[in-house]
């Protein structure tokens, strides 16, 4: 038997960005996952992708682009190594949309500069209208990444089938600890959290061996990398099931490449490996992080809130439970900033940032969830 401050269960990027930051305020922690570090999952087919978002100055927007800013620079100042500065150049996906990008401009404060097309042509990108170059962008190596994170921190391969919180310590097999983060991404067997609404969506990519000498990363209907070592990354999030996923069978990625051609020269790349994985996203899209309110309790210390009555009293969480998820396509920009917020939430008391605070979500699920009897 071991005792630890905190298990994270999950090892994706949220998970050992989680046990990272909680490290570093000096924390013991223990990480497990069932598959492996960054294995399956979201964080496994991820493009790993770090780039700013594009829009008309949403607060989805401003928060993603604060993220991008924390993220580039933790990044480049802690794993160098594993993130390559390659530049993302956000392409218009036709005419409508590339007049859009001059509405774009108004809302868009990170670092940037306008590409023409003739500049693109000669880049090797064809087919393109004038453009967006974010030249502090890049593109991470998602497992070695999420090992980096997880180094000097204890982690098991171990599927966990229970929990069981006695004596204020939560016992999972042999070990315990005074707190649990949940990472698990779009998977939940434990508690009741459907007021979160996490929602998967299956990630598929290919990794390309090639000499195309493509210097810059880009994103159109798809994304594609930069040539890192002679391999391109082309990958896609759309598919939204939660069964099986179909794009890694005898012809994967068929479909992805036909795009991709239409962009790049890709004459001579050979598929080396192919990926897919869920990734988990929330009903409103912004990231989901901090303590898991007691569902059972709150609905019988408050019946009338499905009825539309107002919570009158602090809501009722499960002890010591915590979660950090939703973190959707864009898991590897989101997660340090994600997982230093709930570090500091844990340790000093810091308040959650109210933008990905789950309580947000739980009075209109009451109100309108249909698995809850009216």
């Amino acid at each position: 038997m071991k005792d630890y401050d905190i298990i994270v269960i999950g090892a994706g990027i949220a998970g050992c960005s989680s046990a990272y930051f909680l490290k570093e305020k000096g924390l013991s922690v223990l990480v497990l996952d069932r598959a492996g570090i960054a294995t399956v999952g979201g964080s496994a087919a991820a493009g790993a992708f770090v780039s700013p978002k594009i829009g008309k100055g949403s607060s989805l927007q401003t928060l993603t682009n604060e993220a991008f800013e924390f993220s580039k620079t933790f990044y480049l100042k802690n794993f160098p190594k594993y993130f390559v500065q390659t530049g993302v150049i956000r392409i218009p996906k036709d005419e409508q949309n590339a007049e859009l990008f001059v509405d774009y401009e108004k809302h868009d404060y990170s670092k940037r500069t306008w590409i023409s097309e003739e500049a693109l042509l000669k880049l090797g990108i064809y087919k393109s209208q004038k453009s967006f170059l974010f030249s502090e962008a890049g593109v991470c190596d998602a497992s070695k990444m999420c090992e980096a994170l997880l180094e000097g921190i204890d982690y098991l391969k171990y599927d966990v089938k229970s929990l069981n919180y006695k004596n204020k310590l939560w016992h999972i097999g042999s070990s315990s600890a005074k707190k649990i983060i949940l990472a698990t991404g779009y998977e939940n067997k434990f508690f009741d959290l459907r007021y979160l609404g996490v929602k998967g969506t299956w990630g598929t990519r290919g990794d390309y061996e090639t000499s195309l000498d493509l210097t810059v990363s880009m994103h159109k209907k798809i994304s594609i990398s930069a040539n890192i070592e002679g391999i391109i990354k082309v990958g896609a999030t759309h598919e939204k099931e939660v069964q099986t996923c179909k794009r890694c069978g005898s012809k994967p990625l068929e479909g992805l490449l036909e795009v991709a051609s239409e962009m790049v020269d890709t004459s001579d790349f050979k598929l080396k490996k192919s990926f897919c994985g869920m990734r988990a996203g929330s009903k409103d899209y912004f990231p989901l992080v901090g303590s898991v309110i007691n569902v059972t309790e709150m609905l019988k210390e408050n019946p009338k809130l499905v009825c539309g009555a107002k919570l009158k009293a602090n809501p009722v969480y499960i002890n010591n439970l915590y979660v950090c998820n939703g973190l959707g396509g864009r898991g590897f920009v989101f997660a340090p900033l994600m997982a230093k917020m709930l570090a500091d939430n844990i340790v000093d008391g810091k308040a959650i940032d109210e933008r990905v605070n789950p309580d947000r979500l739980f009075l209109k699920w009451c109100r309108k969830s249909p698995d809850l009897e009216r």
